[in-house]
């Protein structure tokens, strides 16, 4: 071979041997501090969503008799649902069943108590600690907003056995479905941050068990306004805020997907906060704190599943329609049907979830989100929703009608009257 021929091979032969590199030495995952720094720092923002952001929302919205045990109910449900996302429920929700039928609908049990996650492990570009303990925050608030619906009526006992229950056999099957490997994920089901696995989960649930436990004693006669509102606000302030480490932080990594759910999150909360203070506003003759503060949340809610496939423009509309929505099941279908459900789960977590999962397969955008905005639809959106609803609340029914059996749920009139406060925990307001 001439050495012009040598020159003129060259090339080809350097590019025959990068090509013959094994494909798994490029793809291999490696840390990224960004990513984990970020991540960090959502872990932190979901963390302060239950305490103290839920529970003084929460708790400024009960009566004075009932306010230490309603931010009681936070805490503890906070510490509870960290152990048993510890001991098993991570490992059902994000491990791979070892029989490959189940693995459609239920994890199996290899990753209890954090089992295979060490030093080297990774979750993408961040440690699996950082991914599993993210994970755990979601696990910790989303039983605890099943908790606003029975507000004033349930039992401490009662409160830890159900939501610890829930959580095993409703929220960590459901997210396994949807994130873990299962069949709604397969099936194409879109939900960013939690449309379906939180808020249409916590809201269906929060029904079930108002339905059960029946009303309040003195509900539609007795007053049963709102403590202190400035508490309340305090609390849906500290939950927007925190709603940025839950939305931006399911990108997963500090990149350009984080910014859109960012300011997706921003738009739809804003948008829908005015929609239900101006719905109010023409119904009623007055903006409320209330109103306003409850719009926030339903357009927080619904723009969970759609953050990270939608444009702002799409966000908007979200937003707009949620503020709608949710006000007319908060208020006009609630008292229609005469249901009790305390602090309007359901009429926010449960339709604005509907409506964020069926407007992110309408609005999902090709420029945000190629690949989930190419099998988008309404249809399979639908899919997702009715397959949840139908398994958490007869799942839910299940858990509260064993408990009610076993140890009871409310306590008896004459300690309803009294206060939970004193009652259940031997302390007051002063």
């Amino acid at each position: 071979m001439t050495s012009r021929n040598l020159r003129a091979g060259l090339p080809a032969l350097i590019a025959a041997m990068l090509a013959a590199v094994p494909a798994f030495a490029q793809d291999e995952p490696k840390l990224d501090t960004g990513d984990t720094a970020w991540m960090l720092t959502s872990t932190v923002l979901v963390l302060a969503m239950t305490i103290p952001g839920l529970a003084l929302f929460y708790g400024g919205m009960v009566r004075k008799k009932n306010v230490l045990a309603t931010v009681m109910q936070s805490f503890a449900v906070t510490c509870l649902m960290s152990v048993l996302w510890f001991l098993v429920a991570y490992s059902i929700a994000f491990d791979e069943n070892p029989s490959e039928g189940l693995n459609a609908y239920f994890g199996g049990f290899g990753k209890a108590l954090f089992g295979g996650v060490n030093m080297e492990s990774l979750t993408g570009t961040i440690p699996e600690w950082v991914f599993a303990t993210f994970q755990m925050t979601f696990a910790i608030i989303t039983p605890a907003l099943i908790l606003g619906a029975i507000a004033e009526r349930m039992k401490f006992s009662a409160v830890l056995w159900f939501t610890g229950l829930w959580l095993i056999f409703v929220y960590a099957p459901i997210c396994h479905w949807v994130w873990g490997g299962g069949f709604l994920g397969g099936a194409g089901v879109l939900d960013f941050a939690g449309g379906t696995v939180v808020h249409i989960n916590s809201g269906i649930a929060a029904l079930v068990a108002c339905l059960i436990l029946g009303p309040r004693k003195g509900y539609g006669t007795t007053s049963m306004a709102p403590h202190n509102l400035t508490f309340s606000l305090i609390g849906a302030s500290l939950l927007w805020v925190g709603w940025f480490g839950f939305n931006a932080g399911s990108a997963a990594a500090a990149n350009a997907l984080a910014g859109v759910a960012m300011a997706n999150t921003q738009v739809a909360t804003a948008a829908a906060a005015l929609t239900w203070m101006f719905a109010e506003w023409i119904v009623i003759k007055k903006p409320s704190l209330l109103g306003i503060l409850s719009g926030a949340i339903a357009g927080l809610v619904a723009i969970t599943p759609a953050a990270g496939f939608v444009a702002p423009s799409g966000a908007l509309v979200i937003g707009i329609v949620a503020g709608v929505g949710c006000y007319l099941a908060s208020v006009h279908i609630k008292k229609a049907l005469k249901y009790d459900d305390s602090l309007d789960v359901f009429g926010i977590h449960g339709v604005g979830g509907i409506i964020g999962a069926l407007l992110t397969g309408a609005f999902a955008s090709s420029m945000v989100n190629a690949e989930a905005a190419e099998g988008a639809s309404v249809a399979t959106q639908f899919y997702g929703i009715i397959a949840t609803i139908i398994y958490c609340a007869i799942a839910s029914a299940i858990i509260l009608f064993i408990i009610k059996a076993v140890i009871g749920l409310r306590p008896t009139a004459a300690e309803e009257e009294e206060g939970l406060d004193i009652v259940l925990h031997g302390e007051s307001v002063q």
